[in-house]
């Protein structure tokens, strides 16, 4: 796949896979970014999963079979292909560096271990407005395949086979077991932004600028680099 077939230019959303640290308490909500993964091609495809688990015990004076005990819901489950390509700068070691930050995924990292909660980060999967898709989770698995090699053997093309295991967040209103997911966005910090601001564009209240510091580990909020990118909580978690 040639790196013309991005076609729409900037003008095309593409999907970000935000990488955070995950919450050092018993909060259901991430840590501080730690790094955005940025798409370079959006995926061709999304595969999305759930499963009902139902209970069936055998009786002996059943001749049909007893009635199956509704026992509940699992979390939503998600595959994405992330494809990378760098074909067009053959000695590029893009891909391998790309390869390596999503493998971060899946192991655990030293800010969780120093506070003795050892655990992978958790990631907040992104497409625009396509809001079925957007939740926070953990990776479960990557698979990779590389399948380009330049002159020195290095991998300029690869395919990435990602699992997302949604984490179930308690919504307002809602039992906090039944698995409800909140819709959660990430925001790039722009010039003149405060976490003020910023609360009261996204809630109408600016003193909810204390949820997003703490989802986003800040301590200075005084301080906020333009370009940073912070998760923004569902207006949900804030309420509640």
């Amino acid at each position: 796949m040639a790196k013309g077939s991005k076609g729409a230019g900037n003008s095309l959303v593409r999907a970000t896979l935000a990488i955070h640290q995950p919450p050092l308490g018993t909060g259901k909500s991430p840590g501080a970014l730690m790094k955005t993964f940025n798409f370079d091609f959006n995926p061709a495809q999304l595969q999305m999963s759930r499963r009902a688990q139902w209970l069936t015990t055998p009786v002996q004076i059943e001749r049909d079979g007893p009635t199956p005990q509704f026992m509940g819901v699992e979390p939503l489950e998600m595959s994405v292909e992330i494809f990378l390509d760098c074909s067009d700068e053959p000695t590029s070691t893009k891909v391998l560096k790309n390869v390596e930050a999503l493998l971060t995924c899946l192991e655990v990292t030293q800010a969780s271990i120093g506070a003795k909660k050892p655990s992978p980060p958790w990631v907040v999967f992104q497409w625009g407005s396509f809001a079925t898709a957007r939740f926070t989770a953990y990776v479960s698995s990557l698979t990779t395949s590389y399948l380009l090699f330049g002159t020195s053997g290095v991998p300029i093309r690869a395919s990435c086979q990602l699992q997302l295991n949604a984490i179930p967040s308690a919504t307002a209103g809602q039992n906090p077991t039944s698995g409800a997911l909140t819709a959660q966005r990430v925001h790039r910090v722009v010039a003149g932004d405060s976490l003020q601001s910023l609360a009261w564009r996204e809630y109408g209240d600016a003193t909810a600028w204390r949820a997003i510091a703490e989802a986003n580990g800040i301590d200075n909020p005084a301080r906020l680099a333009a370009g940073a990118e912070l998760l923004l909580p569902a207006a949900e978690e804030v309420r509640h």
